[in-house]
């Protein structure tokens, strides 16, 4: 059988059982797409990594808020060293590394979503509870129930995915039609409570918990605006009180970006089309959920000033020094 000059298979020896190399005429502008979403993965790795390493080792940083930030950091990390790079693979190009890494691949992508999703809704109750419930917050809110709550969260993740996606854990390559590609379909049932319960469902729970975090922010700076006083008690709890507002709008930062980041990557499926016949925008979509992933620590960056100077302790090597460990960050 002769095989046209227009296009290549994956596998020649498979011959109809191949499937066919996507066409890259513009060779120039495929180098120069893979070597910009490398940096966008190496940046999302050191950056996530940053993150983990301020966090872990410095004391200071051991709060309620900040461990809910290192699990999403942990999250975006493995986004960046894993999904990314064999994302990179499987765009423009043939899927090469078989079954076994496919199945991986395709299970890990929809756990980190999904614990993502998970860290955003405990990160709007923490906000939640620290302004509009500011008295008993540390007495609801330990180091120890949030370590719990981190936990369910991944192990609820890794069971809940697993469920839906058993038929394809069983059968990796079942729903592939030649042999180069790495699909995975899930029953039009099964997708529609999969929106409701990893995001219609959390989305709406953020969107409430951050309108009434907003109004209670606004009406406690106008309070405090109106009652100026010289009391030391009094000042340390307005300060405190901004403080949280502070932290509030950060993390409202993060929660907005990781709005506008996953919006598209779940079009589809509101929308009702597959995937096999919209594969550009799911690409497309789902690049901008993982940088999603970058963008976190750059929001840090940005608004955290302990953030920037442990970057500069850890970049200067200067965490290896005895007791660094209970530097003052904050």
């Amino acid at each position: 059988m002769a095989v046209s000059e227009d296009f290549e298979l994956c596998f020649p020896q498979l011959l109809n059982a191949s499937c066919r190399k996507p066409m890259q005429n513009r060779a120039a502008e495929t180098v120069f797409l893979y070597v910009l979403l490398s940096c966008i993965s190496v940046l999302t790795v050191i950056l996530n990594l940053l993150v983990i390493i301020s966090i872990s080792h410095f004391r200071q940083l051991h709060t309620p808020t900040n461990f809910l930030l290192l699990s999403l950091a942990v999250s975006d990390f493995f986004v960046g060293f894993l999904m990314m790079p064999l994302k990179i693979l499987e765009t423009g190009s043939c899927w090469i590394l078989g079954t076994v890494i496919c199945r991986m691949f395709r299970y890990c992508s929809f756990i980190l979503t999904s614990t993502s999703v998970g860290n955003i809704v405990l990160i709007s109750v923490d906000r939640y509870l620290a302004i509009c419930d500011p008295f008993c917050y540390s007495s609801k809110v330990t180091v120890k129930r949030v370590q719990l709550c981190v936990g369910l969260c991944w192990a609820c993740s890794v069971f809940y995915n697993g469920v839906i996606l058993m038929d394809f854990l069983k059968q990796p390559d079942g729903y592939n039609s030649c042999h180069g590609e790495c699909l995975v379909v899930i029953s039009s049932i099964t997708g529609a409570v999969d929106l409701l319960l990893t995001f219609a469902g959390p989305i709406t729970v953020i969107v409430v918990l951050y309108m009434r975090v907003f109004v209670v922010a606004v009406s406690q700076a106008r309070a405090m605006r109106s009652h100026v006083t010289t009391v030391n008690q009094q000042r340390s709890v307005c300060v405190s009180k901004k403080s949280e507002r502070k932290a509030a709008r950060t993390l409202g930062i993060v929660v907005l970006v990781f709005l506008i980041c996953s919006c598209s990557y779940f079009y589809l499926g509101f929308a009702g089309q597959d995937v096999t016949t919209s594969v550009d925008f799911s690409i497309f979509s789902v690049w901008i959920l993982y940088c999603n992933s970058c963008m976190n620590p750059i929001v840090y960056a940005l608004f955290y000033h302990w953030f920037r100077r442990t970057m500069k302790l850890i970049i200067t090597l200067q965490i290896l020094q005895p007791n660094s460990c209970n530097s003052s960050i904050l």
